[in-house]
Formats: structure tokens, C-alpha cells, sequence
């Protein structure tokens, strides 16, 4: 099954809104997935939390302040990767084509939740995603996070446990990095 195929039979399978909470070892943090606006982001994020690619997985990396190399386009994230097995294997699904904000109309204001890509490669998202810390306007479409200007694609957002977005936000890093030192772990990713 192709991933648009996918996303239309999740279009009309499921609510507009889907709610997933991650367990964190800091915290719960609750997101609404809209699946009406992103249909296709949206499947290929429920796929991997269906699946369980999330469970065991990690928040890995915090961009602020004092830890951005950007500065003429600095931002304010955390983001987060599914499990990984022994050998760094996974799920060998296509990456997804990007879905614009110009397009979806949802943007990277507080709390957005957003699938990560390849700087250069818009059409690359795959399971990593990030959540932004304040308003990110550059992380939209036609904004100078990227070169390109196509944005990255928000397909949900925060509806409860932001004060643990901001502890994760502020954790120990390696120094000179935006790595998270340790990682803060996902124990559990479920549909509520």
C-alpha cells in the first residue's frame, strides 16, 4: 500500500483528531494528530506509533538558545527518534512527500509537533519528529530555515504536558552539541 493510499484510508477510517500520548521518563506529553489537515504526515506518524517504533524510543536532541549554531535563523525544538534495534535497523518504509504548511495551513507556532527532514531534500520525511518551543515561523513554508524554503510539515501539537516539552528542552547536553546527554527515553507511545 502506497503512503498516499494509506493516508486517504486513514482519512476516512479515523476522527479528524487523534490523540497519542508518550511516556516519557521526565513526563507525559499528549499530542492531537490532525489527520484531516496532514492526512499524509499523519499516517506515516501512526503507522510507526501502531507498530510500536516509538516504545523504547528517545528524545535525543535540544536546540536553544544557548546550544543553536543558526544564528541568522535560530529556533527553538527538541526533537525525538523511534527505536532503534541492536543493529540500527527499522522499518524500511518510503519517506513521505512534504506537506507545506502554505498547503495544510497549520504552522509552527507553540506546541506544534512536526516531522523532521533532510536539509536539501524536502520529499525525506521518515519517523523522526520535533516539537517547537515558542512560535517558529522560520520553519515554515517560504521561512529561512532551510535553504530551500519549502518548511517542514506540522501535522499535530501539544495538548497537555508542555512545562515536560521545556524540562526536556533545558536537560544536560554534550558539551558543544545540541545532544541530549543522556537522552530522555520513551517508554510507551499509545492512542488514547
Amino acid at each position: 500500500m502506497t503512503m498516499v493510499s494509506l493516508a486517504l484510508a486513514l482519512l476516512f477510517a479515523q476522527p479528524a483528531l487523534v490523540v497519542v500520548v508518550f511516556e516519557t521518563t521526565m513526563g507525559e506529553i499528549v499530542i492531537e494528530v490532525n489527520v484531516a489537515k496532514a492526512p499524509v504526515t499523519s499516517a506515516n506518524f501512526l503507522r510507526y506509533v501502531d507498530e510500536g517504533w516509538y516504545n523504547e524510543g528517545r528524545f535525543h536532541r535540544t536546540v536553544r538558545p544557548e546550544t543553536e549554531t543558526n544564528t541568522t535563523h535560530p529556533i527553538q525544538v527538541i526533537q525525538a527518534s523511534r527505536r532503534r534495534t541492536a543493529r540500527g535497523e527499522g522499518p524500511v518504509w518510503p519517506a513521505i512527500a512534504l506537506e507545506r504548511t502554505r498547503d495544510t495551513g497549520l504552522t509552527h507556532t507553540d506546541g506544534a509537533v512536526s516531522m523532521a527532514r533532510v536539509a536539501g531534500r524536502p520529499d525525506s520525511g521518515s519517523s523522526d519528529f520535533f516539537i517547537a518551543i515558542g512560535s517558529q515561523p522560520s520553519l515554515d513554508f517560504g521561512g529561512g530555515r532551510n535553504d530551500d524554503g519549502q518548511g517542514f510539515a506540522v501535522f499535530g501539537r501539544v495538548i497537555s504536558g508542555m512545562d515536560i516539552v521545556k524540562k526536556i528542552q533545558a536537560a544536560p547536553v554534550r558539551p558543544g552539541t545540541q545532544t541530549l546527554e543522556p537522552p530522555v527515553g520513551i517508554a510507551r507511545v499509545r492512542r488514547k
